[in-house]
């Protein structure tokens, strides 16, 4: 994909559903009551690996005329005929695992090359605890070969901050004799907990705790899945880089747990503002306005890093753009994502002029750069090809991003939706 430089961002967009909310309401449609039917699903590949996945465990799918998703649940899922397909989805295979936990038949998971890389010990040992018999083909690495069956509630404290890993041991706690309590160290993103509750069902929460209760029966609702926040991140850091910028985005998802990265912008320096605020199933909507203003600089740590964990690939793009510069700490998750993304940030900024310091669990990007175009290299990665698609608007000269084509994994209509608020 060749981006040549923008001279502003404008115009009005409506996202496709969030990825997030899209894999953790299929995956409760699967063991509900009744049929599920949810409009704007995430039109991502890895949403679409999680609902191939709920065919092969015998609950029918079908896609509407209107374009929803309609899924009939089946409460207790049937034993697959072939190893479960979860493609480049560290979500459908963590998520799921949590499920299947719960059923008495063996099963395996895999993915593609980039997931068979990721790291899977943080649900193993969980669940094991738990009494499922669950092992990886290599060390904690993919395929994972699963037997689930009669499970235990268990109070768990997660070593990391991960969404993932918490939505895994509750989803496995629906379905586990007694309570189940996940504690966390950094409170992240709380989906799960949302969704579980439109589903029917009941659970109690205080800052880092969560706990359910096993047995409960859930039920099939109807839901609109709000804009992906994570994928309007590109578009809100793009319009606070040039002074004309005017970029309306509606619909989207604004849930505390995940819109840390309007608080960044904000201090930063763009003007942001939210209106027609809405809450559905628990899931704060709105549309949201940015303009641009003079950027500033920010350290981003600690329980920020968490929360904005999908976000700082787009930060660090942007940040040789402000005036201070950026550095990100406490991140060293972004070396286990679909790549290291920490090490192809800076090989990119890098390549594109920019200096900037490697860390082992972040960067720092000085800020008062110009940038000029470059070969970017993705790694298949989704965010970094998008990220630095953002990156090239401002460069000087044209760049071209090789393996764009991995945008399809969240995001596959932004390049066509990138085009459409640019102006040249």
């Amino acid at each position: 994909m060749i981006i040549r430089p923008a001279k502003n961002i404008l115009g009005s967009l409506r996202l496709p559903g969030d990825k997030s909310i899209s894999h953790r309401y299929a995956m409760l449609a699967a063991i509900a009551g009744g049929t599920s039917r949810l409009t704007n699903f995430s039109t991502g590949a890895d949403c679409a690996s999680t609902l191939g996945c709920v065919e092969q465990l015998g609950c029918a799918v079908r896609r509407t005329p209107e374009g929803a998703v309609e899924i009939e649940g089946r409460e207790r899922l049937e034993p697959p005929r072939a190893s479960l397909d979860c493609g480049n989805s560290g979500s459908t295979m963590r998520m799921l695992s949590g499920i299947l936990a719960g059923h008495d038949f063996a099963c395996e998971l895999h993915g593609d090359e980039s997931l068979s890389r990721r790291p899977m010990g943080r649900i193993i040992t969980p669940l094991r605890e738990m009494g499922a018999e669950i092992k990886a083909a290599a060390g904690d690495r993919p395929p994972l070969r699963l037997h689930g069956g009669k499970l235990r509630g268990i109070e768990y404290k997660t070593p990391i901050a991960s969404a993932q890993v918490k939505s895994a041991v509750l989803l496995a706690g629906l379905l586990a004799e007694g309570e189940t309590t996940v504690e966390e160290p950094h409170r992240t993103r709380d989906h799960t907990e949302q969704a579980l509750r439109a589903f029917g069902v009941e659970l109690s929460r205080s800052r880092t705790r969560v706990t359910v209760r096993g047995g409960q029966k859930l039920k099939a609702i109807a839901a609109a899945i709000p804009g992906d926040i994570s994928s309007a991140a590109f578009f809100l850091c793009a319009a606070a880089l040039f002074p004309d910028s005017n970029l309306v985005i509606d619909g989207l998802l604004l849930n505390p747990t995940r819109a840390s990265l309007l608080d960044v912008l904000k201090i930063l320096g763009a003007r942001i503002s939210m209106i027609n605020l809405e809450e559905h199933h628990g899931e704060l909507v709105g549309a949201v306005k940015v303009e641009h203003g003079k950027l500033t600089g920010i350290t981003i740590e600690g329980a920020m890093s968490v929360g904005l964990i999908d976000e700082l690939p787009v930060l660090a793009a942007i940040a040789p753009y402000t005036r201070d510069g950026i550095e990100i700490r406490d991140a060293r998750e972004l070396r286990v994502k679909e790549s290291d993304r920490i090490a192809l940030m800076a090989r990119n900024l890098r390549a594109m002029g920019a200096w900037c310091e490697e860390r082992e669990d972040g960067l720092r990007v000085a800020g008062g750069q110009t940038l000029h175009g470059a070969e970017i290299e993705s790694g298949g990665d989704h965010r970094i090809a998008m990220a630095f698609a953002v990156a090239a608007l401002r460069a000087e000269g044209q760049t071209v991003i090789h393996g764009a084509e991995s945008a399809r994994i969240s995001f596959p209509e932004f390049f066509n939706m990138l085009e459409a608020v640019v102006e040249r």
